[in-house]
């Protein structure tokens, strides 16, 4: 079994393509990374193929802001870039979404069979709910360009699957007329040897809720910033990521007592902080996945987040962590609060996270999981 992995960035399709090329599946990585930095992460031998002006375009506009967003001319190249690098003996591509229009035919001309990969809910069903919460707040939101969307939507009716990495996910496709049986399920997975439990955490400090993520809307902040208010006194709540900027004067004025700012940190520093953390919340609005609930849950950390957070998927509620619904506030001050107030229910159910990541939700697991599914398919017909 032979298999392209193209991909527009990294996203999990390093993970991917780094365990397909140790089992042998790998026939190509196509990817706007340059090549010697994806070969650090896949491994030696692999052929990898670049188109690193892409990415150079994406972080120059990223760094300062010049021209036009280029995310659908990215896209469109990509796609175009995978076309003309398609190898004909080739079973299965498997394309970052938006990104990969331009192949699918072709590929599918070759008795390819294709599948989009999407790391988040239906690309329609994300811009609904994030433009309704940017409007409850007044504020403008730079939602996803009509051309973007219908790009999307056109590798989801062409391809051979679609692959999503939770139920959640999975229900938005269908919910927009996709038949279930084009939508396959695989939850990602964690890396083990940077994220685990520490020896053991202080308990003669305030109780610490670490949460990750992009602070903004999409992930819930304002809605936890309401709900932690009431919990200020007794706890403290560490803001880990980067700051959205349709969201950072607002976060000005939110900010109160024992809540603290920490900025984006690399993954061996998110490790540490999960470490001296005692709660893990992610209470976002929209979620296709959430990597960083398995990866708070490796280091022994109880969960509260939303019931529309993919990674709840992993979750049974008052067991490995509280579920509630998005955007209650009170709900979520609640549950943080009986996980501040209870040591031992925190540290049980941070126990139980833990060891329910460690069954069969590493990287390993994950890719093992999809060459099955692939093999599936490719014996399916």
């Amino acid at each position: 079994m032979k298999i392209t992995v193209s991909v527009h960035g990294r996203y999990h399709a390093f993970e991917l393509a780094k365990g397909l090329h140790q089992r042998k599946h790998l026939d190509q990585l196509l990817t706007t990374y340059p090549r010697f930095i994806a070969r650090k992460f896949i491994g030696p031998n692999a052929l990898i193929k670049s188109a690193a002006v892409l990415e150079l375009k994406r972080r120059v506009f990223s760094k300062f802001g010049i021209g036009g967003k280029p995310d659908l001319s990215i896209s469109k190249s990509f796609g175009q870039f995978s076309q003309r690098q398609l190898n004909s003996d080739t079973d299965i591509f498997v394309g970052w979404s938006s990104a990969s229009l331009e192949a699918i035919k072709p590929a599918q001309g070759f008795g390819t069979k294709v599948i989009i990969e999407r790391g988040s809910t239906h690309i329609s069903a994300q811009t609904d709910v994030l433009r309704d919460a940017y409007k409850q707040f007044g504020l403008f939101f730079n939602e996803t360009k009509v051309d973007m969307i219908e790009r999307e939507e056109q590798e989801y009716a062409l391809a051979d699957k679609i692959f999503v990495p939770s139920k959640y996910a999975a229900q938005t496709f269908v919910d927009r007329g996709i038949a279930a049986d084009k939508i396959i399920v695989n939850g990602m997975g964690v890396d083990f040897e940077m994220f685990q439990a520490p020896y053991s955490r202080s308990l003669d400090r305030m109780p610490r809720i670490v949460f990750a993520g992009g602070v903004g809307i999409r992930k819930g902040v304002p809605w936890l910033l309401k709900a932690f208010k009431r919990l200020s006194s007794k706890a403290e709540l560490h803001l880990i990521g980067p700051v959205s900027p349709d969201y950072e004067k607002m976060l000005r004025k939110e900010i109160g007592t024992n809540v603290f700012v920490r900025g984006a940190l690399p993954g061996h520093d998110l490790s540490s902080e999960y470490g001296r953390g005692d709660i893990f919340c992610l209470p976002s609005l929209e979620e296709g996945y959430g990597m960083v609930i398995p990866q708070a849950m490796a280091c022994g950390l109880p969960v509260v987040t939303t019931n529309v957070v993919g990674a709840a998927d992993l979750l049974q509620h008052a067991h490995n962590g509280l579920i509630v619904s998005p955007a209650d506030s009170t709900a979520l001050s609640d549950a943080l609060e009986r996980l501040i107030d209870d040591v031992d229910l925190r540290q049980t159910m941070g126990a139980y996270a833990q060891a329910t990541v460690q069954q069969g939700q590493g990287w390993n697991d994950y890719v093992s999981r999809a060459v099955t599914l692939y093999e599936t398919m490719l014996e399916s017909g």
